[in-house]
């Protein structure tokens, strides 16, 4: 029985990926901070088959102690949110890109095959574009501040064409747009060149929004529709940057964590970064409305701030055919089908509802103009 260590494993995402390695066969070792912001008492959900260690990724003997005997490893244990990375820089930088270096530095010499990290569609900055007459465009596209602070959200080419949105594949240059993406960049970079020189298959998974049961209903720095849906828990309207009619993609959580098997598992995927998502569009004010619905409070519209925060995009949601052709990955989760039993949880959990001190920790330090 293969042993897999999963750093962050006390999380939203690694719980889930805990439960299908021991669904198939693996024996599971966790180490994880368990922090306040992320977890409450997460750590009582972890799957009981599976060992918990409690310590920091970037804590050396804590990293070496939770190395001994394993096979292989997922690295998940980050710090995450766009927003909070723009004023909490040391902490991202920390937690990130020197725990993985940590991390890395302690595999040195150990029989360990392969290790997956998680990466983060926020690489990309904005998603990929093409012209109105159909020209795909081959490099980096960037919204004009000026035009952001007069409300104009959608971007236009250098000549002032019309831009449409289309399905971001990994060929599409980075364009790190926040404190928050650089350090995603920067851990699938060093697994990647970890892997080469020493001969360790290396994988990154590009994760879209994931969302399901299980995400931190209290932390206003995690995903969208837990946002959403603790707004909402609490008879709040969700707050919505800009328009609403950004769009991105939702993947279920239990689709990602399959991916992070078949990751470990398919030989071709070594050497490759991939991305994760559902390879749909949804625009954030149809994903609110649609989360009202779930929730059963269809009253409650969203609002609508019409201001922009910093580090957002406008447009990025995944083309997954390279998912699909090295690990086999089809999405089994639609949004459309799997917010009733989301909802169905949230009723049952509660949240805090922490949006408002969000926004207005992101005003004052000018991020939201």
């Amino acid at each position: 029985m293969a042993t897999i260590l999963v750093t962050g494993g006390c999380g939203f995402i690694g719980r889930h990926v805990a439960e299908e390695l021991l669904q198939h066969g693996y024996s599971v070792l966790i180490l994880d901070a368990l922090i306040d912001q992320v977890h409450g008492d997460a750590e009582a959900s972890v799957p009981e088959a599976a060992t918990v260690l409690r310590g920091d990724v970037r804590d050396k003997a804590a990293v070496e102690e939770a190395l001994v005997g394993v096979d292989g490893v997922i690295h998940l244990a980050a710090e995450v949110g766009v927003g909070q990375s723009m004023y909490e820089i040391a902490r991202y930088v920390g937690g990130n890109d020197l725990g993985t270096a940590v991390l890395l530095e302690a595999m040195i010499g150990k029989p360990i095959r392969r290790i997956v990290v998680a990466s983060s569609m926020s690489v990309y900055g904005e998603g990929r574009y093409r012209s109105e007459s159909g020209a795909k465009l081959a490099g980096v596209v960037r919204r004009s501040p000026d035009r952001i602070k007069k409300g104009v959200w959608d971007l236009v080419s250098p000549t002032g064409e019309a831009l449409v949105p289309v399905a971001t594949d990994e060929e599409k240059p980075v364009d790190l747009a926040s404190i928050y993406a650089l350090t995603k960049y920067s851990q699938e970079k060093q697994v990647l060149i970890f892997g080469e020189a020493y001969g360790v298959d290396a994988v990154a998974l590009r994760l879209f929004n994931v969302f399901g049961a299980g995400q931190a209903l209290s932390n206003p720095y995690t995903g969208v529709l837990a946002n959403f849906a603790s707004r909402l828990a609490n008879n709040q309207p969700p707050l919505i940057f800009e328009d609403g009619q950004q769009r991105r993609d939702f993947v279920h959580v239990e689709d990602v964590a399959r991916a992070f098997r078949l990751a470990l598992e398919e030989p071709q995927a070594a050497g490759h970064t991939i991305n994760v998502g559902s390879g749909q569009a949804y625009t954030i004010a149809e994903v609110a409305m649609l989360l009202a619905d779930a929730m059963g409070v269809p009253q409650i519209a969203p609002e609508i701030m019409g201001k922009a925060r910093s580090g957002d995009i406008r447009n990025c949601f995944a083309d997954i055919s390279k998912a699909r052709d090295l690990l086999g990955f089809e999405p089994q989760a639609r949004l459309e089908t799997s917010l009733g039993p989301f909802a169905e949880w949230v009723r049952g959990t509660g949240g805090i509802d922490r949006g408002a001190e969000m926004k207005r920790q992101l005003e004052e330090r000018g991020l939201i103009s």
